[in-house]
């Protein structure tokens, strides 16, 4: 967490932290991460990625395929569990999606991330999927993010992850995680008025990614 709290210049640091703390828990746990078409994913170039969600265990296996430094957004409520609360603060962008303000204040601050050369990360579905659905329906912010600051969508898909540590409960077991990436999505040259067509352009590539993969 320290150098999270010293400041985006030694964030870096904090990040190849979690690197190191990702691989250590998949040894102690058991859970072996498979990441695959990594190479999709260009170093030293900034995304949005945006990735499923259907479990805590989605968060090391994320951190494990991106390569460098990235914020993610984080809700309000993860600041309450004990420890991993703390990371979320120094390390993430926290949202209040109950208050106008603070989801304004939370765009503001993402823009100036990504003029930093810095990655955001999106659970592009809001909260954990709960369903038997694949995905849930997506939020609007990642894709108005990436249309004003004309950053390219990396979609990012975890399977398996929710079989081994269910949404809502701590029960833990070992087993197999996929994370994958797909294929850069260009915003290039569009406007607000293409955030729904690119939307649902990302919900169809990650669906057929899990399809794919399950």
């Amino acid at each position: 967490m320290i150098p999270f709290l010293l400041g985006n210049r030694f964030s870096w640091m904090g990040y190849k932290f979690l690197w190191i703390w990702s691989w250590v828990f998949s040894k102690l746990t058991a859970i072996r991460f498979e990441l695959l078409h990594r190479n999709k994913i260009k170093k030293g170039k900034s995304y949005i990625y945006v990735s499923n969600h259907t479990s805590f265990l989605d968060i090391p296996g994320v951190r494990l395929i991106i390569p460098g430094e990235f914020r993610p957004i984080a809700k309000k409520e993860l600041l309450k569990i004990p420890v991993f609360g703390f990371i979320v603060k120094a390390g993430t962008v926290v949202v209040d999606r109950s208050s106008h303000e603070s989801r304004k204040k939370s765009v503001e601050y993402a823009r100036k991330i990504l003029q930093m050369g810095i990655s955001m990360l999106i659970f592009v579905e809001g909260t954990q999927n709960r369903t038997r659905e694949l995905l849930q329906p997506f939020k609007d912010g990642a894709f108005r993010l990436a249309i004003d600051t004309q950053t390219p969508i990396m979609p990012l898909v975890v399977v398996g992850a929710g079989k081994l540590m269910p949404p809502g409960k701590l029960d833990l077991r070992p087993g197999n995680i996929k994370v994958i990436a797909g294929d850069e999505i260009s915003v290039e040259g569009l406007t607000t008025e293409d955030q729904s067509q690119l939307k649902q352009k990302t919900f169809e590539v990650m669906k057929q990614m899990l399809e794919q993969n399950l």
